[in-house]
């Protein structure tokens, strides 16, 4: 990784300079991208994710919104120093990650646009191709197998044992892949943080939730959704057997 940072006026861009030898003034903006026929599909979320090619190479362009009671607020963040805002954390973040090995988009760039007291900000990843998330392929036409139940567990003891917290942990910001492989994605006010059960099981008992929340919604819709307390003990089965510095 190489970050490196460019300035100009009220435009603040981090980018890896290994990956990218310039920032291009579209790379952040979906409309010129998709007229330069460089956007390849999109996903809804509290904004819309689009997957873009920079450079002959898969990515990932996501705009910072703001979700829950601050919904009001839009795009719009209290400006402050670019190293506390989302963006610049969250590259790091995925960098130090990224350097350690964990299973995690690597961070393209960042760019943040200040105004008066409030900025806004984008996020570009490499893409992970071949992947669908947690929730989709709860969705597919057959159950996931133990085995890929304690991967995701495994995973999730992975970056606890790093001391990393997930401040979103849930079936859609788990990605699946091939062979039983799982990354963790979107570390919006993500963390290093020292090890301790606590929060470790919080994170935990937030995916439990969202999972169950989601079982209830797709059985509303009458569309199956594969999930059980069996699959869940399996996943556990895996946090647990995954051995740990310290807890």
């Amino acid at each position: 990784m190489n970050p490196t940072e460019k300035h100009d006026g009220t435009q603040h861009v981090l980018y890896d300079a290994d990956q990218l030898s310039d920032i291009k003034p579209m790379m952040f903006d979906p409309v010129a991208l998709q007229q330069a026929g460089l956007v390849h599909g999109s996903a809804e979320g509290r904004g819309t994710t689009h997957f873009i090619e920079l450079d002959g190479k898969p990515c990932v362009l996501r705009h910072y919104r703001r979700g829950g009671l601050a919904r009001l607020l839009g795009d719009c963040y209290l400006r402050r120093t670019l190293p506390q805002t989302r963006a610049w954390r969250e590259w790091h973040l995925l960098a130090n990650l990224s350097v350690q090995g964990l299973p995690v988009p690597r961070p393209v760039a960042a760019q943040v646009i200040t105004h008066g007291l409030f900025y806004r900000a984008d996020l570009v990843m490499q893409r992970l191709e071949g992947t669908c998330s947690l929730s989709q392929a709860l969705k597919g036409d057959s159950a996931l197998p133990g085995k890929q139940w304690k991967a995701i567990g495994q995973c999730i003891r992975r970056f606890h044992a790093a001391g990393v917290y997930h401040a979103d942990l849930n079936a859609h910001n788990i990605l699946l892949g091939a062979e039983e492989k799982v990354w963790l994605i979107d570390f919006d006010r993500g963390e290093i943080r020292p090890s301790a059960n606590d929060w470790q099981q919080a994170n935990l008992a937030r995916l439990r939730r969202s999972l169950g929340k989601l079982s209830v919604l797709q059985g509303a819709l009458h569309q199956g959704f594969h999930f059980t307390n069996a699959d869940w003990q399996q996943l556990m089965l895996g946090w647990e057997a995954t051995s740990v510095s310290a807890n």
